[in-house]
């Protein structure tokens, strides 16, 4: 798998849990508690979240994905 491949499918997850988030805000401020929407866009935001963060740990483990950042080469 690509490494532009990788970050895309990063960057399409993170773009449709904000579109849920924002789904969700607008569902209740529209329909100000009459309808089950504004739970039901916050529940799907909250299963892409956690299938993303799974989604990562799953590439780290199978070696497609390379931690690094802070800590990783500390200087000497």
């Amino acid at each position: 798998m690509s490494q532009e491949l990788k970050i895309l499918l990063v960057v399409a997850f993170l773009a449709v849990i904000l579109w849920n988030l924002g789904a969700g805000l607008y569902y209740m401020l529209v329909d100000k508690g009459q309808s089950k929407r504004t739970v039901n866009a916050l529940t799907r935001r909250i299963a892409l979240s956690v299938a993303l963060i799974l989604l990562v740990i799953l590439g780290i483990w199978m070696g497609w994905i390379t931690p690094h950042g802070v800590g990783s080469n500390p200087p000497h």
